[in-house]
């Protein structure tokens, strides 16, 4: 190929390489210009305190006080964290180490084909699979705290397993060839030189999968319950901060739109809280190691 030519084609796909990551940094900024701009405002006229520690949801009497829902989301992104993490993580390990060939031609489609299902469709099989299950087990309605933590359990399992699948992949296999001839058992070598080597694309894809259970809100709705009250246990009705937002938009108007657009604030500060928490856990641990060197 000319020189001249190729020198071309390497400037232009840099820029348009640019041109799309300014685009996505964009969009991120007027995202938050408008949601900061309506929302914060808003706290400002109902009151910080009320609005975030208040237990009451009664719009038609102007009080909007989204803990219940605050607490909702915490409670039931929590425990689809304890559900999913362990069964995506060891579910890629299985994938990437110990699946035979002609199962992992069946099974990682699979997987792959659970990331493109639509929420409605898991609301759909949580509605008439979990809820049954649980009402049989637990008694009650079936709609609570732990149904809508499994429902997002499953939900996040293809983000974390494909993500985690790839980064113990990217490992060089000299790490695991290293930890046998050293004469480390084969489990020994994977969970002990292989995982560790792998952990930061591990993280990210956890990071990713709680990213889409806290943002969840249609399967949410359908298993959960909605009740804007703080649960006493996990067998009761919860509203999380997705399914306020999602429940009353259609039908909101005036003070009561702006304290949901206020809620979609508080939610993605929420998001950006996690995010942060898990960088900081990460460079923390960085530093610990270089310290220890």
């Amino acid at each position: 190929m000319n020189p001249k030519l190729q020198k071309i084609k390497e400037a232009s796909m840099k820029t348009v390489f640019i041109i799309c990551a300014c685009v996505s940094i964009v969009a991120v900024l007027l995202i938050c210009l408008f949601l900061f701009a309506n929302g914060l405002p808003t706290m400002g006229k109902i009151g910080v305190g009320e609005f975030l520690f208040g237990r009451v949801w009664k719009p038609l009497e102007d009080k909007f006080g989204i803990l219940p829902m605050i607490v909702g989301s915490i409670y039931v992104t929590a425990g689809a964290i304890i559900i999913g993490v362990p069964i995506g993580v060891l579910s890629a390990v299985f994938l990437a180490k110990f699946c035979p060939k002609p199962i992992y031609k069946v099974l990682k489609p699979a997987v792959d084909l659970l990331a493109g299902i639509p929420s409605i469709v898991y609301g759909f099989f949580g509605l008439v699979v979990i809820v049954p299950v649980m009402q049989n087990l637990f008694g009650g309605g079936g709609k609570s705290v732990l149904t809508a933590s499994v429902m997002l359990g499953i939900m996040i399992l293809p983000t974390i397993i494909s993500v985690s699948e790839s980064a113990i992949r990217a490992v060089p296999e000299s790490y695991y060839e290293g930890a046998l001839a050293l004469g480390a058992t084969n489990e020994r070598s994977i969970y002990k030189t292989v995982l560790p080597a792998a952990k930061s694309g591990i993280t990210a894809g956890v990071i990713l999968g709680i990213g889409r259970a806290i943002g969840e809100a249609m399967a949410v709705n359908m298993v959960a319950g909605n009740q804007a009250q703080i649960p006493k246990s996990l067998f009761e009705g919860v509203r999380t901060l997705t399914s306020n937002i999602v429940l009353e938009m259609g039908y909101a108007t005036d003070l009561h739109r702006e304290a949901l657009i206020a809620t979609a604030v508080v939610l993605f500060v929420f998001i950006l809280i996690i995010n942060l928490l898990f960088s900081l856990v990460k460079k923390d641990k960085k530093e610990r190691k270089r310290k220890a060197k």
